[in-house]
């Protein structure tokens, strides 16, 4: 069954501001609470819908990987987004819009305590994208600090259990017909308690820290494509998991090539003299070859020759597109008394022998034209 568009969901429109989200999502989880539909399992699978949609759409990078994957982007093997852990990330949500009843306020969804995700942008060349690449990059992070091992403990010391939300992280409230659980005041939401923290990390478990990464790009990615690191993104707070890094792919422009897809264009200049007279010439390919493109008498500007496999290598190999080559006639510049004057020479010589049926037929129709408006 084909999942429902998160902005048809929540009712808004697809540029819709973080207020309006929060308006929506307000509106219709007071209406399909559990507390308030007793029974209803209609109305808790359609609060768990709406509380999805809203978990997404409140994240600015999530928002944008949905507006350019869809729901593609958070399912198993490399989508970002819903984990699974649909309680706690709940949790947050709802602590979002409704924690004024209790004072609190928004916490980060998958657990206090896990790292941010972070993003880093990468420009390749054709070439590059048309080959592949292994890359190393440099991203300003956080990473665990080495002086208390991620636990925030100075040394000899290990963090409690916080005697306020018995290690939860987490306390309820009732509020009306509502049950309120937000992220607990005194431990932050980390379940844990520090009576001595480390001096290096101030009891954060966590220091800044310049991290180098291999990064594979594979064969034949496309601009916008987005790579995955599962866990490479800032370390989480006091031993909490890290969050995951983004690779946003943009493909620089390319002096010879043009790309659509799996296909490569190529616009080359030829002599007028070869364009009427045929002849072979060698056209560059991506692979750093050439190839031999026989031209027939009489090309015109912008006839195509399809050059097949010559394109670029669709990922997860499944072959090539192809390579295109259009030809441009250029006419000549620059040239001297004894040229124009053969040029002449070869224009009287032509006569109406239909050796341009093109423009011949073009103005036929224009003077046929300037007939009927003067009658």
């Amino acid at each position: 069954m084909a999942e429902q568009d998160f902005y048809e969901l929540l009712g808004v429109n697809r540029d819709a501001s973080q207020d309006d989200l929060k308006k929506a999502y307000r509106k219709l989880a007071m209406r399909y609470h559990p507390d308030r539909n007793q029974g209803d399992v209609e109305a808790e699978a359609k609060f768990k819908e709406v509380s999805e949609a809203y978990d997404i759409l409140s994240d600015d990078e999530k928002r944008d990987a949905y507006d350019r994957f869809g729901h593609a982007a958070f399912q198993g093997g490399g989508g970002a987004g819903f984990d699974g852990n649909f309680g706690s990330s709940f949790a947050d949500v709802f602590d979002d819009l409704f924690g004024e009843f209790m004072g609190g306020g928004r916490q980060r969804r998958g657990g206090n305590n896990r790292g941010a995700d972070l993003r880093y942008n990468m420009d390749i060349t054709l070439e590059e994208a048309f080959n592949g690449k292994a890359a190393k990059i440099t991203i300003p992070t956080t990473s665990p600090c080495d002086g208390c091992g991620g636990t925030g403990a100075e040394a000899g010391s290990q963090p409690s259990t916080c005697a306020t939300c018995q290690g939860h992280g987490k306390v309820r409230a009732q509020s009306g017909f509502f049950t309120v659980e937000r992220t607990c005041p005194n431990c932050g939401g980390v379940g844990r308690v520090i009576a001595h923290p480390c001096g290096k990390c101030a009891g954060a478990g966590r220091v800044e820290k310049d991290k180098t990464l291999s990064v594979n790009i594979p064969e034949g990615v496309e601009d916008g494509t987005r790579i995955r690191l599962s866990g490479e993104g800032e370390a989480g707070l006091r031993g909490g998991p890290s969050g995951d890094l983004y690779i946003f792919l943009s493909l620089l422009a390319h002096e010879v090539f043009q790309r659509d897809g799996a296909n490569i264009y190529c616009r080359v200049p030829i002599a007028m003299t070869t364009a009427a007279l045929g002849g072979d010439i060698d056209v560059p390919t991506l692979d750093g070859g050439r190839v031999a493109v026989t031209l027939p008498e009489g090309t015109q500007t912008g006839r195509q020759f399809r050059l097949r496999g010559k394109g670029m290598p669709h990922m997860r190999g499944r072959g090539q597109g192809d390579m295109y080559v259009q030809t441009m006639v250029e006419t000549p510049v620059n040239l001297s008394k004894e040229q124009k004057a053969l040029l002449a020479q070869f224009q009287d010589s032509l006569g109406d022998g239909g050796t341009s049926p093109e423009s011949e037929g073009f103005f036929k129709k224009a003077k046929e034209l300037w007939n009927d408006i003067t009658e």
